[in-house]
């Protein structure tokens, strides 16, 4: 009997806590449910078939599209991905495999600190590093500033991932004469499949949206621009031009291709989700 007081207490506070918790969670959803009813009434109106196959069209002229943007985007996050993923892999396994050591503890502490350097900082580096040599607003020089911003993210995936792999597999490998790059290769990264495409599709969920590392480097163009090393539109480049106009017009199709980058970025957010459960491996 001298415990049920103590009892009852710890249950009402295990309540309390659990309300609390539920009543944050929904105060932090109100404004971005909000945030994303807007753009979507907004936006939706002026999507078409139109819209997403066609090209801009002059000041004046009614219609036009947003097609050069959104295979901008797609090129963009292509190239990123070929640059920061093999990169980001790579110090993410040399990192885990060195973990006891001080020197990776400091990589890991630089990447960390990398992680929170503003994107706008990231494109005039890649403004300095290609774009001034070159003389020329490129594709080539937005994705170079887009893969650095996804380098901490991805690097973080791949070491969190690893370390969480029991040992005891890497030893099962190795006593059947395994050698330490295969063992790498067809045992440990399969077996961190999962970690390192939620890494990779988080940071292409990021720069999806970045729009100050392309003002210094891609830079943007009216026209459907397939080559890598000229100027070329997209999404978040697109957007930051029509919103900033003094035409109601481009307003409008702003709003629109607005809803289309967050469905886009939703996809993405999907994808990694299904791709972590096919292929997440349980110990």
């Amino acid at each position: 009997m001298n415990d049920f007081p103590a009892y009852r207490r710890r249950e009402i506070t295990d309540k309390i806590v659990r309300i609390a918790i539920y009543i944050t969670t929904f105060t932090i959803l109100i404004p971005l449910l909000l945030i994303f009813g807007f753009i979507i009434k907004n936006g939706i109106s002026n999507i078409s078939v139109g819209f997403l196959i066609n090209n801009p069209v002059p000041v004046g002229e009614e219609g036009g599209g947003i097609l050069n943007a959104i295979l901008g985007t797609f090129i963009l996050i292509i190239l990123s991905s070929l640059i920061a993923v093999p990169f980001g892999i790579t110090a993410g396994i040399f990192l885990s495999e060195n973990s006891n050591k001080k020197y990776a503890q400091y990589i890991s502490t630089l990447v960390d600190v990398f992680q929170g350097i503003p994107s706008i900082v990231l494109g005039i580096v890649a403004y300095v590093w290609i774009v001034l040599p070159l003389k020329k607003f490129s594709a080539i020089s937005g994705a170079v500033a887009l893969s650095i911003m996804m380098l901490p993210t991805i690097i973080k995936a791949t070491e969190e991932t690893l370390k969480m792999i029991p040992y005891t597999l890497k030893e099962a490998a190795y006593s059947l004469g395994v050698p330490y790059h295969r063992t790498i290769l067809k045992v440990i990264l399969p077996a961190a499949l999962s970690g390192i495409l939620s890494g990779t599709l988080v940071s292409i969920g990021r720069i999806s949206g970045e729009t100050a590392p392309l003002l210094f480097t891609a830079f943007g163009s009216n026209i459907l621009e397939l080559n890598i090393f000229k100027p070329m539109n997209s999404l978040p480049l697109l957007i930051y031009n029509y919103a900033k106009s003094p035409y109601p017009e481009w307003h409008e199709l702003a709003w629109a291709a607005s809803f289309v980058l967050i469905t886009i970025v939703f996809i993405f957010n999907l994808l990694a989700s299904i791709g972590e459960k096919k292929w997440k491996i349980k110990f």
